[in-house]
């Protein structure tokens, strides 16, 4: 949306890690030996007595044709590189403006972003009086709106449906994609979906290096302190960790693994490794639950649900404005907190 740069939300890791005695390789893993207890890189092999794996997904681009920043014809916001490309293909929009198709191709498993974008783009496009030139259509796996993986959370479907149909946002729900062409995205039901700007989320897997050690998609399968079913010195946190999902859905939809998640799963790994080595018993895992400020443009919302999967404790979803400042100041101090090493704060 250009309304930050990247030098205002990023962070220099190895400054961060080094004064916490802490060595920072920045290099790609291409292969994880978990029988010799190494990973390896293409310049060396980094022995481990415990392994945490916190790769976050592979965006699999090329499960759909056409699909993608670089050999396709849609844009992507998952990386900062993608992020930044994808900021001229907005500014083409507002230069000559035209249809947007935006949303999450079947085989995703974090459906909040495409929320948000669709929400951000109509509230820029009404301040620069435009919106009528520009129609928005987003695109989902999710068998209805707001099921966002997780069964949905309380409301979410009719709070979705009536602020989609206030925005005058057409959803079309419950679809895979076969193909994009240029300028067109082609369903599997025959549907043809005219487009100037597609922004597509793409299929998760997990990533090559250490996708051999999980299921047939990739993710990790782990037991409740987050260890491999089958090499419990190695932990899988986060994106990378395998979750079945609540119920199954027409199309395939993943479940997503929140930034808030997957603090909660690291804080878990890190206290087994610690009762481990001290030969302590292992902690009582912290069930999963979620905590989000989605930004809505010209608002937001509080979701909240307790756990993560359904049936719940706890289920919340409410708009407000105050949600939106809220959002920016946990921002500005996610950030402060990152920058300055300071990790275990809340």
């Amino acid at each position: 949306m250009g309304w930050r740069k990247p030098e205002d939300i990023t962070l220099k890791v190895g400054e961060i890690l080094k004064p916490k005695g802490i060595d920072f390789i920045h290099e790609a893993a291409k292969q994880v030996d978990p029988d010799a207890s190494r990973v390896l890189t293409a310049n060396r092999e980094i022995p481990y007595d415990y392994l945490v794996i916190s790769t976050g997904p592979y965006l699999s681009f090329d499960e759909i044709p056409g699909l993608g920043t670089e050999k396709g014809y849609t844009d992507c916001t998952f990386t900062l590189d993608h992020a930044v490309k994808t900021n001229l293909s907005w500014k083409k929009i507002l230069a000559e403006p035209g249809p947007i198709v935006l949303g999450s191709a079947q085989g995703v498993s974090c459906f909040g972003p495409s929320y948000e974008l669709a929400f951000e783009m109509d509230a820029e496009l009404r301040k620069r009086k435009m919106r009528h030139k520009t129609p928005i259509l987003y695109l989902t796996s999710e068998p209805y709106l707001g099921h966002m993986g997780v069964g949905g959370l309380g409301k979410s479907k009719r709070f979705f449906e009536d602020e989609f149909a206030e925005r005058d946002i057409k959803p079309i729900v419950n679809q895979a994609i076969e193909e994009v062409t240029p300028g067109e995205i082609r369903l599997k039901d025959g549907t043809k979906l005219p487009f100037k700007l597609a922004m597509i989320a793409p299929p998760f897997r997990g990533v090559p290096a250490v996708a051999p050690l999980g299921n047939p998609r990739g993710f990790i399968p782990v037991d409740k302190n987050y260890r491999h079913v089958k090499y419990p010195n190695i932990f899988a946190v986060g994106v990378t960790m395998a979750i079945a999902p609540p119920e199954p859905t027409p199309v395939p939809t993943g479940v997503p693994k929140t930034g808030f998640m997957t603090v909660t799963m690291a804080k878990t790994a890190a206290a087994t490794i610690t009762s481990e080595i001290k030969n302590e018993p292992l902690p009582t895992p912290e069930e999963l639950s979620v905590i989000c400020l989605m930004d809505m443009g010209n608002t937001a919302a509080y979701m909240k649900a307790i756990p993560v999967l359904p049936p719940r404790q706890e289920s919340v979803l409410k708009g407000g404005i105050h949600y939106k400042w809220l959002k920016a100041a946990f921002e500005r101090y996610f950030l402060w907190k990152m920058k300055y090493g300071l990790s275990n704060l809340p």
